[in-house]
């Protein structure tokens, strides 16, 4: 096999070195435009568990490596003047020169040609010429550009500015630095990988770096500048650079990365943002991974289908920790008025990799430290701490999200409603959500919607908050009540989610006459005098849910129902006073929100679940998101459950762990309103993480209420907690703990005998 390797950073070396190490009989080639000590950037840390894939692969390599690095465990955040430490998390680094001539010396011992200053011929000649060719050419790949149209990539800019810079003396933590400027937040992320030389990144908002100047300053006034911002943490040592420029990262994501025998990797395939250090250490794994596969694979086409589908998750989980991290830092300014150590806390769980579980393993004593701050009592994990609304507090964080069910006759919830909310009420959530309840039967979304438009209906919700409130003291239970809009009249969602019934339709009624999908039945546009009936009906609702004995109502303003789809400028085309700016378009939910806020009882809560992004473009933006959110805190909501998307079918959501939490955390944050989090928070660690970070007040959770209806209970006895949050009821207390799965150990021998 003849390989060719486009590109001499890292990854490209390495998978050259391995191809030739596995098979010595093919001939690899790299051609590496620059010198052999050319290079961005200064140091490199690389995580224990790629280490143990190098070690594993090439002892050589690895033995090389383990002599040169600088380890430390511990990460500095200073913020206000106010310096916190948390340790035990375990780095390792060294500096990127010496590391590309340990792959250097290790390729020519393999017999792998290295082509210095020589560009690589086209791509298309190569593949023709070679049998394999490695596209490790970087974030500006010409081999991907080349092939755009099969690789499909998708490149995304961002807001901050950064440089990379080096000083010589060593920080002694992983250092982060944030100063406020009169021109804004600028932070430094430095650590280092020497015994006498340290890595400085300097990043700032491109307002910022316009602001003070940066864009009129050459490369040495740029790091003048810098150090002496920044003097206090370099101690008053001077910065260099290395042809150092200010630049945006971008994010790559190909949809494909391979073409025939041309395969992508390291930045031309993925890029990971430089705050969680993966740039080198997913280009040194793809290497492995792609070295594995064309020796597990019989054929090179398989070697490339195996490689990708190995990689792509692995990849698509890392950018999304790159992206939650990026995105926590463009927003600095939101946190910076936290107390000093949850800013802190808050930092090092940014990417959602570092929880508060095992944080708490790393350094127990800074987590114990944070969790008095808050004011979690001793042995009180965040999750249990009450919570206030209004007239009301709960007694833990977790609430149970409103889930529909189909299974309603008439719109009277029946023995299913009793057993499955009463079910999750026993479980030991805070508060349990009914499903979205419906205002009217043309406001059902199926015939088997549950509602409120009737006095039979709100004697059937009777029953069921009385057996709560009875049989589990402490749970609070709420009622979410909304309107289908265009949605409606659909069949059940295990039948055909959001498929039109095939006979018995309804009329559907919407701000603007758009079907939902082109499929979908056409809604008329709402009359002045409709707008008014369905605020009554809305009224009459939230009356009948205050005598049913609901302790808490939202108002569903979200997923692409009525009032969702008079926020949304894609759904929301009128030209009268209910649509166009979006002041105007906020006024018929604001309408029906005073009305029941005006029926609903004084001193019993109110929310309001928004979609925070269309996921869509020309939608509704995170910026609008806050202006919704603080329109309906100043008219009297008590919280805001962030929820995203459902707003238009050709939406494109950027699924992942907790990945609407940054909106609830912008909205607490920028409007000053206490809010729901929701949207794949899975584990109690993730609930724990969110409050003590104070990135949302309450976690709303529903799959994982599905598949455990005591989640909130199990969460408590894996805890350890038996406090007043989580009260086993009377008649489970025996099955309090995790019933045993059989023998664990065995008896130990009495005597061992030598010789």
């Amino acid at each position: 096999m003849r390989v060719a390797v486009i590109g001499g950073g890292p990854g490209g070396l390495y998978a050259a070195a391995l191809l030739k190490r596995l098979d010595p009989a093919r001939e690899v080639t790299v051609w590496e435009r620059n010198a052999p000590d050319d290079t961005f950037g200064f140091g490199v840390v690389l995580s224990d568990e790629t280490l143990g894939g190098i070690e594993h692969a090439d002892p050589v390599v690895y033995e090389a490596l383990r002599g040169e690095f600088v380890r430390w465990d511990d990460i500095d955040i200073v913020h206000r003047g106010t310096r916190h430490t948390s340790g035990g998390h375990g780095f390792a680094a060294l500096g990127r020169r010496r590391l590309l001539r340990i792959l250097h010396e290790r390729c020519r011992c393999l017999g792998v040609e290295l082509r210095f200053r020589t560009p690589a011929p086209p791509p298309a000649r190569l593949a023709q010429t070679y049998d394999l060719v490695v596209a490790a050419d970087g974030v500006h790949s010409a081999t991907r550009a080349a092939y755009a149209d099969v690789f499909r990539p998708r490149v995304t800019g961002h807001r901050c500015r950064y440089i990379w810079l080096a000083a010589d003396f060593a920080f002694d933590a992983f250092r982060f630095e944030i100063i406020e400027t009169e021109h804004g937040v600028m932070q430094l992320h430095g650590y280092p990988y020497a015994a006498d030389a340290s890595t400085v990144i300097v990043e700032m908002r491109e307002e910022v770096w316009r602001a003070a100047g940066f864009a009129d300053m050459d490369e040495q006034e740029s790091v003048e500048h810098c150090a002496k911002i920044f003097a206090d943490a370099l101690g008053g040592h001077p910065l260099r650079s290395n042809k150092s420029a200010w630049t945006t990262f971008r994010t790559v994501v190909n949809e494909h990365w391979s073409h025939g025998n041309l395969v992508l990797l390291g930045d031309a395939a993925h890029t990971a943002h430089f705050s969680i250090g993966s740039g080198t250490k997913l280009a040194v794994e793809d290497a492995l991974a792609l070295a594995a596969c064309l020796e597990e694979q019989p054929s090179l086409a398989e070697a490339l289908t195996a490689y990708e589908e190995e990689r792509r998750p692995v990849v698509a989980s890392t950018q999304r920790a790159a992206r939650a991290s990026l995105e926590w830092f463009e927003d600095l300014g939101l946190h910076l008025d936290q107390p000093p150590r949850q800013f802190a806390f808050n930092l090092l769980t940014r990417s959602r990799r570092v929880t508060h579980g095992n944080l708490g393993l790393r350094d127990p004593r800074f987590t114990e430290a944070v969790e008095r701050e808050f004011g979690c009592p001793p042995g009180t994990p965040p999750m249990f701490t009450p919570f206030r609304l209004r007239g009301l507090t709960l007694r833990n964080r977790v609430v149970v999200s409103p889930m529909d069910m189909y299974s309603a006759d008439d719109g009277v919830p029946g023995d299913f409603h009793l057993v499955h909310l009463g079910a999750r009420a026993l479980g030991g959530a805070g508060l349990v959500m009914t499903e979205m309840v419906c205002v009217s039967p043309e406001g059902r979304i199926t015939p088997g919607c549950t509602g409120l438009w009737s006095g039979k209906q709100a004697e059937a919700w009777r029953r069921i908050t009385d057996f709560v409130h009875r049989r589990s003291p402490g749970t609070a239970i709420g009622v979410q009540l909304g309107h289908s809009g265009r949605k409606g009249s659909t069949r059940l969602m295990w039948e055909g989610m959001d498929e039109p019934l095939p006979e018995g339709n309804w009329p559907l009624v919407a701000a603007s006459p758009l079907p939902y999908t082109p499929g979908s039945q056409a809604p008329r546009e709402l009359s002045r005098a409709q707008l008014t009936d369905i605020r009554e009906q809305f009224t009459g609702a939230a009356l009948r849910a205050a005598r049913a004995g609901f302790d808490l109502l939202e108002l569903h303003c979200a997923h692409g129902y009525l009032l969702s789809g008079f926020l949304s400028p894609l759904t929301n085309h009128r030209t009268d006073a209910y649509g166009g700016s979006p002041a105007k378009r906020l006024r018929f939910p604001l309408e029906v929100f005073d009305a029941v806020r005006g029926a609903w009882p004084e001193e019993r809560p109110m929310t309001v679940r928004i979609s925070a992004t269309d996921w869509a473009e020309g939608g509704t933006t995170a910026e609008e998101a806050v202006e919704i959110a603080r329109a309906f805190a100043a008219h009297g909501a008590d919280a805001i459950d962030v929820s995203t998307g459902q707003v238009v079918a050709e939406e494109r959501p950027e699924f992942g762990r907790s990945y609407q939490t940054p909106f609830a955390d912008r909205i607490r944050h920028e409007a000053g309103v206490p809010v729901i989090a929701v949207g794949a928070i899975s584990s109690w660690d993730d609930v724990n993480s969110l409050i003590l970070a104070g990135r949302t007040d309450l976690c709303a959770l529903g799959r994982p209420h599905l598949y455990d209806p005591h989640w909130t209970l199990h969460a408590a006895a894996e805890q350890g907690y038996e406090g007043p949050a989580a009260v086993w009821p009377a008649p489970y207390r025996a099955g309090s703990r995790r019933p045993r799965t059989g023998r664990t150990d065995a008896p130990k021998p009495r005597l061992s005998l030598g010789g």
